[in-house]
Protein backbone atom coordinates (compact mmCIF):
# COMPACT_ATOMS: atom_id res chain seq x y z
CA UNK A 1 0.00 0.00 0.00
CA UNK A 2 2.48 2.55 0.80
CA UNK A 3 4.22 1.78 -2.37
CA UNK A 4 1.29 2.57 -4.11
CA UNK A 5 0.84 5.97 -2.31
CA UNK A 6 4.91 6.63 -3.07
CA UNK A 7 4.69 5.99 -6.96
CA UNK A 8 1.50 8.55 -7.10
CA UNK A 9 3.68 11.00 -5.31
CA UNK A 10 6.73 10.40 -7.45
CA UNK A 11 4.42 10.46 -10.44
CA UNK A 12 2.66 13.74 -9.54
CA UNK A 13 6.33 15.39 -8.60
CA UNK A 14 7.49 14.10 -12.26
CA UNK A 15 4.39 15.78 -13.89
CA UNK A 16 4.58 18.54 -11.91
CA UNK A 17 8.67 19.48 -12.65
CA UNK A 18 7.94 18.71 -16.36
CA UNK A 19 5.36 21.06 -16.51
CA UNK A 20 7.20 24.00 -15.19
CA UNK A 21 10.12 23.08 -17.41
CA UNK A 22 8.14 23.20 -20.43
CA UNK A 23 6.77 26.61 -18.93
CA UNK A 24 9.82 28.03 -18.69
CA UNK A 25 11.89 26.79 -21.60
CA UNK A 26 8.84 27.07 -23.91
CA UNK A 27 9.56 29.92 -26.60
CA UNK A 28 6.90 32.80 -27.54
CA UNK A 29 3.87 31.66 -29.40
CA UNK A 30 3.11 33.93 -32.56
CA UNK A 31 -0.69 34.04 -33.71
CA UNK A 32 -1.83 36.26 -36.82
CA UNK A 33 -4.90 37.67 -37.66
CA UNK A 34 -6.26 39.83 -40.50
CA UNK A 35 -8.92 42.54 -40.30
CA UNK A 36 -10.43 42.07 -43.97
CA UNK A 37 -12.56 45.12 -44.84
CA UNK A 38 -14.19 45.43 -48.13
CA UNK A 39 -15.23 48.42 -50.16
CA UNK A 40 -18.00 49.78 -47.86
CA UNK A 41 -15.61 49.01 -45.16
CA UNK A 42 -17.52 46.34 -43.68
CA UNK A 43 -14.98 43.91 -41.95
CA UNK A 44 -14.90 40.13 -41.81
CA UNK A 45 -15.62 38.11 -38.83
CA UNK A 46 -15.96 34.74 -37.40
CA UNK A 47 -17.57 32.70 -34.91
CA UNK A 48 -15.60 29.79 -33.34
CA UNK A 49 -17.81 26.39 -31.93
CA UNK A 50 -15.38 26.27 -29.10
CA UNK A 51 -15.15 29.65 -27.34
CA UNK A 52 -18.05 32.43 -27.45
CA UNK A 53 -17.93 35.65 -29.31
CA UNK A 54 -16.87 37.06 -32.95
CA UNK A 55 -13.28 37.23 -33.74
CA UNK A 56 -11.20 38.54 -36.52
CA UNK A 57 -10.16 35.50 -38.33
CA UNK A 58 -6.55 33.96 -38.11
CA UNK A 59 -4.55 31.34 -36.11
CA UNK A 60 -1.54 30.09 -34.95
CA UNK A 61 1.93 30.82 -36.90
CA UNK A 62 3.33 26.80 -37.17
CA UNK A 63 7.37 26.38 -36.55
CA UNK A 64 9.20 27.13 -39.95
CA UNK A 65 5.92 28.89 -41.45
CA UNK A 66 6.39 32.93 -42.51
CA UNK A 67 3.75 34.80 -41.18
CA UNK A 68 2.71 36.44 -44.12
CA UNK A 69 2.15 32.12 -45.66
CA UNK A 70 0.58 31.77 -42.23
CA UNK A 71 -1.89 34.52 -42.74
CA UNK A 72 -3.00 33.38 -46.14
CA UNK A 73 -3.69 29.77 -44.96
CA UNK A 74 -5.86 31.12 -42.14
CA UNK A 75 -7.88 33.37 -44.21
CA UNK A 76 -8.35 30.59 -46.79
CA UNK A 77 -8.95 28.10 -44.09
CA UNK A 78 -11.75 30.53 -42.03
CA UNK A 79 -13.15 32.80 -44.37
CA UNK A 80 -12.83 31.35 -48.05
CA UNK A 81 -10.49 34.64 -48.49
CA UNK A 82 -7.35 34.95 -50.74
CA UNK A 83 -5.54 37.85 -50.69
CA UNK A 84 -4.48 39.38 -53.79
CA UNK A 85 -2.86 42.31 -53.04
CA UNK A 86 -0.05 43.53 -49.83
CA UNK A 87 -1.42 43.23 -46.27
CA UNK A 88 -0.31 46.46 -43.88
CA UNK A 89 1.15 44.98 -40.64
CA UNK A 90 -1.31 47.54 -38.10
CA UNK A 91 0.72 45.92 -35.16
CA UNK A 92 2.17 43.10 -32.91
CA UNK A 93 0.39 42.52 -29.36
CA UNK A 94 1.31 40.89 -26.37
CA UNK A 95 -2.07 38.37 -26.12
CA UNK A 96 -1.29 38.12 -22.31
CA UNK A 97 -4.57 36.19 -21.87
CA UNK A 98 -3.95 33.81 -23.42
CA UNK A 99 -0.58 33.07 -22.45
CA UNK A 100 2.71 35.07 -20.63
CA UNK A 101 4.16 34.59 -23.97
CA UNK A 102 1.63 34.79 -26.10
CA UNK A 103 1.98 37.53 -29.71
CA UNK A 104 -0.41 38.59 -32.12
CA UNK A 105 0.61 40.47 -35.51
CA UNK A 106 -2.40 42.03 -36.96
CA UNK A 107 -2.70 42.61 -40.34
CA UNK A 108 -4.76 45.12 -42.61
CA UNK A 109 -6.29 43.49 -45.84
CA UNK A 110 -7.93 45.50 -48.45
CA UNK A 111 -7.28 43.49 -51.55
CA UNK A 112 -8.99 39.86 -51.54
CA UNK A 113 -11.04 37.67 -53.49
CA UNK A 114 -13.72 35.81 -51.92
CA UNK A 115 -13.87 32.23 -53.09
CA UNK A 116 -17.11 31.47 -51.55
CA UNK A 117 -19.31 31.60 -49.03
CA UNK A 118 -17.88 29.98 -45.89
CA UNK A 119 -19.92 27.05 -44.84
CA UNK A 120 -19.93 26.15 -40.73
CA UNK A 121 -17.78 22.88 -40.08
CA UNK A 122 -15.97 21.93 -36.81
CA UNK A 123 -14.63 25.24 -35.92
CA UNK A 124 -16.42 27.76 -37.62
CA UNK A 125 -19.94 27.92 -36.54
CA UNK A 126 -20.66 31.26 -38.57
CA UNK A 127 -18.56 33.68 -40.82
CA UNK A 128 -19.49 36.70 -42.84
CA UNK A 129 -19.09 40.43 -43.42
CA UNK A 130 -20.55 43.29 -41.09
CA UNK A 131 -21.45 46.72 -41.16
CA UNK A 132 -18.87 48.44 -38.46
CA UNK A 133 -21.95 50.31 -36.84
CA UNK A 134 -23.62 47.25 -36.97
CA UNK A 135 -21.36 44.41 -35.25
CA UNK A 136 -22.80 41.57 -34.53
CA UNK A 137 -23.69 40.78 -30.44
CA UNK A 138 -20.92 39.55 -28.50
CA UNK A 139 -17.91 40.74 -30.47
CA UNK A 140 -14.80 40.78 -28.46
CA UNK A 141 -13.39 43.63 -26.93
CA UNK A 142 -9.81 43.15 -28.17
CA UNK A 143 -11.56 43.10 -31.92
CA UNK A 144 -13.19 46.15 -31.19
CA UNK A 145 -10.33 47.70 -30.40
CA UNK A 146 -8.38 46.96 -33.11
CA UNK A 147 -10.99 47.98 -35.41
CA UNK A 148 -11.45 51.27 -33.37
CA UNK A 149 -7.37 51.52 -33.98
CA UNK A 150 -7.55 50.97 -37.79
CA UNK A 151 -10.86 53.08 -38.45
CA UNK A 152 -11.18 55.81 -36.20
CA UNK A 153 -7.56 56.25 -35.11
CA UNK A 154 -7.65 55.26 -31.83
CA UNK A 155 -4.15 55.01 -29.80
CA UNK A 156 -2.40 52.05 -30.73
CA UNK A 157 -2.63 49.09 -27.67
CA UNK A 158 0.40 47.38 -26.44
CA UNK A 159 -1.77 44.56 -25.71
CA UNK A 160 -4.08 42.40 -27.51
Amino acid sequence: MAFVSQSKLALRLARRLLHTYWRFSRGMTLGVRAAVLDKENRVFLIRHTYVPGWYLPGGGVETGEPILQALERELAEEACIVITGTPKLHGVFFNRQASPRDHVALYVVRDFTVTGPKMPDREIAEAGFFPIDRLPEGVTKSTRRRLAEILHGETLSLHW
